[in-house]
């Protein structure tokens, strides 16, 4: 077997250029006698490759053989957890009442849908429940189940093209209310950039079925931003109810993140100030939602903007992520800072606020505006006698 040796240049390319790393030298074998002389080689070859722990690296810069040595094999870090385990104060009633049974009932009979269960609130069987010393509260929600937008915190389905308004639902909505006697009703709905007005006629018809049926029933909507157009919040502004709410959701630094590009922070603002410009008698309410990644100050910004707007009613809550295609929870805020942001907001003027980790936009928004109406009538008594 006859071997020629002649010095080859190797060359690496990287992103178009050339680099010369070294010069190795390549051995041709020219003849080979015997039959099985190929098998001879292919088996020494694979006895090399076996004592060697050479690689491509090692190849290009020309280092020299060495004996094998093993591997040693590095353990992948941990992947951090997306969601965040749940400290022991975020618990929730169980769904297990008769009255919960009952308005679950109604809502299935007549189609209906609602927040509570869309949402997966977690204080649906407290809210649902009432109780001898507590209001029943249910949150309807109104056109459909499907909503245009689609905000990274929330867990309503979403499309471009949902199915279209149910003409008969203002009936169906008052009849509902009027089987379950409820005291206080919140009627919330999902965005309809679809619709001409994006539904503010049909709140408004929803509404006014309800006071219709009762004049004594507390109507809570809480509303979509309707783009920003002020003639379409005064539809639904002017037309009966008692607390026109509407969430800002975030604080102005997070909105992008947190809420469907066609929201915005300044455009929610104006919609809770057209509302008292148009109906002196209703209240306004909104609600934030914490463990985002805002700041303290964030929030104190946040909160003086509203008051600026003559907002009435304030909720905190914690932000629960409710599935991994969701944003992540950022931090579990606790109840004793929960309770401070109640103290706070209430010393900046606000006529009420709920405040804690379980509460919602409408969690027992009945309970709680009747309270504080009550304590108004006592304040306004005394302040007589």
């Amino acid at each position: 077997m006859l071997a020629a040796a002649r010095p080859v240049s190797l060359l690496i390319r990287r992103g178009g250029g050339r680099c010369l790393l070294s010069t190795v030298t390549v051995t041709k074998t020219t003849a080979s006698s015997g039959k099985d002389g190929g098998g001879d080689r292919l088996e020494a070859l694979r006895t090399r490759l076996a004592d060697e722990d050479a690689n491509i690296h090692d190849f290009a810069l020309g280092a020299t053989a060495s004996p094998a040595t093993p591997a040693k094999r590095r353990k992948a870090p941990p992947k951090s957890a997306r969601i965040l385990p749940k400290p022991s104060w975020l618990k929730a009633e169980p769904a297990t009442s008769e009255n919960y049974k009952s308005l679950r009932s109604t809502v299935r009979e007549l189609g209906l849908a609602t927040v509570c269960e869309e949402a997966k609130c977690p204080n649906i069987g407290e809210c649902w429940g009432g109780g001898p010393d507590s209001t029943a509260t249910a949150t309807i929600m109104i056109m459909g189940d499907t909503c245009t937008r689609g905000c990274s915190f929330c867990a309503v389905k979403t499309s471009r093209a949902p199915p279209p308004l149910d003409p008969a639902e203002p009936e169906k909505v008052a009849t509902a209310v009027t089987k379950w006697g409820l005291d206080y009703v919140v009627l919330t709905s999902v965005d309809r950039d679809d619709v001409d007005d994006q539904g503010a006629g049909h709140f408004r018809s929803v509404v006014q079925k309800l006071k219709e049926k009762d004049s004594n029933i507390l109507v809570e909507a809480l509303t979509p931003d309707f783009r920003g157009d002020l003639g379409l919040v005064d539809l639904v502004a002017t037309s009966g109810l008692d607390v026109y709410a509407h969430n800002v959701e975030t604080v102005e630094r997070l909105q992008g993140r947190v809420r469907d590009r066609r929201a915005g922070y300044e455009q929610s603002m104006s919609v809770l100030r057209r509302v008292k410009e148009v109906n002196h008698v209703a209240l306004t309410k909104t609600s934030l939602m914490l463990g985002l990644g805002e700041t303290d100050d964030d929030i104190r910004a946040t909160m003086d903007d509203l008051r600026s707007n003559d907002v009435d009613v304030l909720t905190f809550g914690q932000y629960l992520q409710p599935s991994r295609r969701h944003l992540p929870v950022k931090e579990y805020v606790t109840p004793e800072k929960f309770d401070e942001w109640r103290v706070e907001a209430e010393a900046l003027g606000f006529k009420y606020v709920a405040s804690g980790p379980m509460v919602r936009s409408s969690y027992k928004a009945g309970e709680f505006f009747l309270k504080n109406l009550i304590k108004e009538r006592e304040s306004e008594n005394a302040a007589s006698g």
